[in-house]
């Protein structure tokens, strides 16, 4: 397929730039994949288009202050992404004009802290520091990596909304944004209403956000992200494929979790932690995954990929044009959909 196939045309003032004024007041598109049919709804009604013992799959990794600065010897103030941790003080990143950081480069951040680029990953670098740094130095000195089509700097709001409530593993170099959507009291009433949850963790990185450069889709390798999954949430996700009540992700990356850790001939979940690098396009199988709640994606992601791998792609497309032409809100801070 080409990657053309998943584009398509979207006004600027549709991309949501700031989160809703309350968490949970977003809008809500219900697909039905078999009737091809599309209904409009709010995030609130929720609970009422779910079924009692249906279960939602949640990514309950954390987003941490990924995005830091740093001073070059010209003077120049160069950004940084923190994109994994090789050991203490060694880090893979994302460097801005990455072309003009090279071996042997060296910067100072904040707090005296100073590192030199030591190694080249392709488009990658890798950054050692001089000291240790740890999730307390980022909290201080780094910042929220809201992704590049918003288009202005992170502020203290940031900091809680672009981070699930139930955000508890730190990791995540981009949020899970369809786990925005949900409120404490959200999740309370769908747990009412007899639905189930279940968490998986998968740190969002570059197998998530890099762009797809290959004309042809097929040739795009996805890079390795980390996930985790414990024994109690795995036996709670194998017990309802069991009863054959729906496993519904919430997201992208629970998706791609669940299918990645699935083991077909034990028809079990991997237990523990794992690595994927899956990439899942139109022609792949679903083998856990009944329903999908997910946000908007961008045009010729690999998110868009996937979520035309669950739902024809067409269709996908044809609920895209109705959502802008309803005003509907996209990417990260925008609405959502629920794809059944």
């Amino acid at each position: 397929m080409k990657l053309t196939d998943f584009s398509f045309d979207l006004p600027q003032n549709l991309i949501a730039q700031f989160p809703p004024e309350q968490r949970g007041q977003s809008r809500l598109l219900v697909l039905d994949r078999m009737q091809r049919s599309r209904s409009h709804h709010h995030i609130a009604d929720l609970p009422s288009l779910l079924e009692p013992g249906d279960l939602l799959v949640f990514n309950n990794s954390k987003v941490r202050k990924a995005r830091i600065y740093g001073t070059g010897a010209g003077g120049g103030r160069v950004e940084f992404l923190l994109l994994k941790q090789q050991d203490p003080q060694t880090w893979t990143v994302m460097a801005q004009r990455t072309k003009r950081r090279r071996m042997g480069t060296r910067y100072i951040f904040d707090d005296a802290l100073e590192a030199e680029i030591i190694g080249e990953e392709g488009e990658l670098r890798l950054l050692r520091f001089d000291r240790p740094i740890d999730e307390a130095w980022l909290d201080r000195h780094g910042h929220i990596p809201l992704p590049p089509y918003i288009r202005r700097e992170d502020s203290p709001a940031d900091s809680e909304r672009y981070q699930t409530v139930y955000a508890a593993v730190p990791g995540s170099a981009a949020a899970p944004t369809a786990g925005l959507h949900f409120t404490e009291e959200l999740l309370a009433h769908l747990t009412e209403r007899g639905i189930e949850s279940a968490f998986v963790t998968l740190h969002v990185g570059l197998g998530t956000f890099l762009p797809v450069r290959s004309e042809t889709i097929e040739d795009h390798l996805m890079h390795e992200e980390n996930y985790s999954i414990d024994e109690e949430n795995a036996a709670r996700i194998e017990r309802a494929k069991a009863e054959k009540r729906r496993v519904i992700a919430v997201g992208t990356t629970s998706v791609r979790t669940l299918e990645s850790a699935w083991d077909s001939n034990a028809g079990k979940l991997c237990r523990g932690e794992g690595a994927t690098s899956i990439f899942i396009y139109p022609g792949y199988t679903f083998k856990v995954v009944d329903a999908l709640f997910t946000n908007f994606h961008t045009p010729e992601s690999t998110l868009l990929m996937l979520v035309s791998a669950f739902a024809d792609r067409n269709f996908i497309l044809d609920s895209y044009r109705e959502a802008a032409d309803q005003g509907y809100r996209f990417f990260s801070y925008g609405d959502a959909m629920l794809i059944v």
